[in-house]
C-alpha cells in the first residue's frame, strides 16, 4: 500500500510533491465527479419511472403493473448486481468512454430498480434522508482521504459484511421479519459508513501507486473508484431510509 510520507521521503520535496498533490487533487475530483452525475442519473430515473409507473388517481398505470407486480420485478431487482460483477470482468477490456457509458446505464438501471420509494415513502423524508446521507459521506469520505490510519485492514471484514448482509436481504425477501429487517439495516448503516472511508482511502493510494501509467489506465481506475464510492453512497441512503422515510 502506498504511503504519501514515504513517497515524499523518496522523491523529494518542492516541485515533484506539488505535482503529486495536484495529480491527486485532479484525480479525486474526477472521480467524485463521476459519481455525482452517476447519482444525478440515478435520481432522474427513479423519480421519472416513479410517476409514470402511477396515475392521477394514486393506481398502478400498464408499465407500473409490469415492473412492480410480474416476475419482471425480480429481474429488475437483481439486475444491477449483475451488472457490476460485469462491470468489472469487462473494465480492462473496454475504452475509456465505453467504460463511462456503462456506468451511467448502470446508474440509470439502479434508478429503475429503486423507483420504488417515490411510492412508499413521502416526497420530503427522501429529500431529508439524502441530505443526512450527503453530510455523512462527506463526513466519512473527508476522513479517510486525510487521516494518517492505515485502515486497509477493514477491507477483508467490510467485504464479508456485505456478503453477508446481501444473503440476509434474500432470505429475508421470503420470511419477511420486521426485526431481521431492522438488524440488516442497522449493519448496513455501519458497514457502508466503513466503506466509504476504506474506500476513499484505498482510491487515494492507488492513484500514488498508479500515477505514472497511461492516461487509459488511470481513467478507467477513476470509473471503478466512482463505482464504489457511489454504491458506498446510495447504499448508506437506501439503510438510512429505513430509518427515517416515512412511508406514505
Amino acid at each position: 500500500m502506498a504511503d504519501y510520507n514515504t513517497y515524499r521521503t523518496a522523491q523529494g520535496v518542492g516541485t515533484r510533491s506539488a505535482a503529486v498533490d495536484e495529480g491527486l487533487r485532479a484525480y479525486m475530483n474526477r472521480v467524485y465527479g463521476l459519481m455525482s452525475v452517476g447519482m444525478i442519473v440515478t435520481a432522474v430515473f427513479a423519480y421519472g419511472i416513479s410517476t409514470m409507473a402511477v396515475d392521477a388517481s394514486g393506481q398502478l398505470t400498464q408499465l407500473g403493473a409490469t415492473i412492480y407486480t410480474t416476475p419482471l420485478k425480480w429481474v429488475i431487482m437483481f439486475a444491477p448486481l449483475l451488472m457490476v460483477f460485469a462491470f468489472g470482468a469487462a473494465l480492462n477490456r473496454l475504452s475509456v468512454q465505453a467504460a463511462t457509458l456503462m456506468f451511467y446505464t448502470f446508474a440509470a438501471l439502479m434508478g429503475l430498480s429503486i423507483s420504488w420509494i417515490f411510492m412508499a415513502y413521502t416526497d420530503f423524508s427522501i429529500v431529508q434522508t439524502f441530505l443526512v446521507t450527503a453530510i455523512a459521506f462527506a463526513g466519512l469520505s473527508l476522513w479517510g482521504y486525510t487521516t494518517k490510519k492505515d485502515i486497509s485492514g477493514w477491507g477483508s471484514f467490510l467485504i464479508m459484511g456485505v456478503i453477508g448482509l446481501i444473503v440476509a436481504m434474500i432470505v429475508n425477501i421470503f420470511l419477511q421479519s420486521s426485526a431481521m429487517q431492522f438488524a440488516i439495516s442497522s449493519l448496513g448503516v455501519l458497514i457502508f459508513a466503513g466503506l466509504t472511508a476504506y474506500d476513499t482511502q484505498n482510491i487515494k493510494n492507488t492513484y500514488l501507486q498508479m500515477q505514472n501509467s497511461d492516461s487509459d489506465f488511470i481513467g478507467k481506475a477513476a470509473i471503478m473508484g466512482a463505482l464504489q464510492l457511489y454504491l458506498d453512497f446510495l447504499n448508506l441512503f437506501m439503510f438510512l431510509l429505513q430509518f427515517m422515510g416515512n412511508r406514505e
